[in-house]
């Protein structure tokens, strides 16, 4: 009796946990939960090689800059290949039946191993080589920061897939923002702890907590697949029998024109969202005349503005809303973001540019979870899997985002060495100039990327009124 007493006021308590409803009968809270813990993996990687490893590289090895550029460029360049992957994961074959756990496992392997001699190529890369070719420093941290790139790109299509997967179209939507935020969490809080250990900096301290972030990957990817995916043994004629192609998969997936519309609108609105990536601080610091640790608390400000993102997006999507509209206003809020963070300039009043970082990052959020919520939900047929749909979004997404930060760069570069040369002089030689002039950019991209969402919007407006479901997902839409 006082079980069944004290049952209700502990479901009470369930329920209040932010994304307590992501779960079903068929996928509960508790094996979600474990199986996000890979989002954790690649963001611990993500930090690793976007943020921490950039400045010991350049400030504490002394490694020239271009060669750091190179390096954490090579994970983006793999990106275009997750469409690949994905279709891969789709049509994998085995006599127990596993599509998504064999190349969770490998990517995993990928990771670990990348991140295992990553150390030690960074050493050799710095000058501390004693034999061997002159090269070899350059030979082997490309190919510790290439099979890191390559685990980590397979684990999270795997992963993705794989949740999509044993998702209901019901509790996808909030599937899907768990997982982004959980991916948001492994960067924030690996980038923390990685970044007190590295403190007193040494090379044996470098070589322990890069050599110990492999092992902490691995134990969490395992630990995250662990039972995640269904045996469905597999005769041998069915092994053998001819596998599709992804020539043949990618025109399944593209028919009918919704697909290529998306990957347009994913390209174009991460490259705008991404712009700012490297330009926001130093615009504060600039500019504004921030300090150091004022324009470090942005990314913070960012991250709180996307994690509101999240748990608004899962909010708004399982009551109905469609992705589409979700994302439109995403942009409207980046567009109003933008020209926030330009009259902060002219307000001078240093909390309006924190509200203009913190919109950038909940419309970037909400954008990013909408976008990924339609390529979950987008209408498979024929050859093409929902390993396909999301490989083609991530490399979508993941190439937009090194393009982005490189033109956002560039147009700064670019803007300044015209100022410095006396190509654009007088009242418009500002030092805010080139970085107003990227920003300008990005809210002029953002508006062609609503222009082009809104047929998608309205298309999933009617069908929704339509159908008068409650749920939100894409198949019940024409393709």
């Amino acid at each position: 009796m006082a079980d069944r007493e004290l049952h209700p006021l502990t479901q009470f308590k369930l329920n209040m946990l932010p994304f307590s409803d992501a779960g079903s009968d068929g996928f509960p809270l508790r094996r979600l939960l474990r199986l996000s813990l890979f989002q954790i993996s690649c963001g611990m990687a993500t930090a690793l090689l976007l943020g921490t490893l950039n400045r010991v590289m350049i400030v504490e090895l002394s490694v020239p800059a271009f060669l750091v550029a190179l390096m954490v460029a090579l994970p983006v360049l793999i990106a275009p290949f997750r469409a690949l992957l994905g279709f891969r994961s789709d049509n994998y074959r085995s006599s127990i039946g596993w599509k998504r756990v064999p190349y969770m496992w490998f990517g995993s392997l990928w990771q670990f191993g990348g991140l295992s001699i990553m150390p030690f190529a960074i050493l050799i890369l710095s000058g501390s080589q004693e034999l061997g070719p002159s090269w070899a420093g350059e030979v082997l941290a490309a190919l510790a920061f290439l099979m890191t790139g390559i685990g980590l790109h397979m684990t999270q299509t795997a992963g993705l897939a794989l949740a999509s997967d044993q998702a209901t179209d019901e509790t996808r939507p909030r599937v899907v923002a768990l997982l982004y935020m959980m991916f948001l969490v492994g960067i924030g809080v690996s980038a923390v702890i990685v970044g007190a250990l590295l403190e007193n900096f040494s090379e044996m301290r470098l070589v322990q907590v890069i050599q110990g972030t492999a092992l902490v990957t691995l134990l969490l990817n395992i630990t995250a697949v662990w039972k995640q995916e269904s045996m469905r043994p597999m005769s041998k004629s069915e092994r053998a029998a001819p596998k599709p192609k992804f020539s043949d998969a990618w025109a399944d997936f593209v028919q009918g024109g919704m697909a290529g519309r998306l990957l347009v609108i994913v390209v174009l609105g991460t490259c705008a969202f991404s712009m700012q990536d490297v330009l926001l601080e130093p615009y504060g610091g600039e500019v504004l005349g921030l300090s150091v640790s004022s324009t470090t608390f942005l990314t913070a400000v960012w991250s709180l503005g996307a994690l509101i993102a999240f748990g608004f997006a899962a909010r708004s999507l399982s009551r109905g809303v469609s992705s589409y509209t979700m994302a439109s206003r995403g942009i409207i809020a980046g567009i109003a973001a933008f020209a926030v963070v330009i009259g902060s300039e002219f307000i001078g009043w240093t909390p309006i540019f924190f509200l203009g970082a913190a919109m950038i990052g909940f419309g970037a959020g909400l954008f990013a979870v909408a976008m990924l919520t339609g390529a979950m939900t987008m209408p498979v047929s024929g050859n093409a899997g929902r390993g396909l749909a999301l490989g083609a979004w991530g490399a979508a997404q993941a190439t937009a985002v090194g393009l982005g930060v490189a033109l956002g760069g560039g147009i700064r570069d670019g803007m300044v060495w015209m100022i410095d040369a006396g190509v654009i002089g007088g009242v418009l030689s500002r030092p805010s100039l080139p970085y107003s002039i990227v920003y300008q950019a990005e809210i002029v991209m953002l508006v062609l990327t609503l222009v082009l969402i809104g047929p998608l919007a309205r298309t999933a407006a009617k069908t929704s009124s339509k159908t008068q479901a409650s749920k939100i997902g894409l198949s019940e839409f024409p393709t």
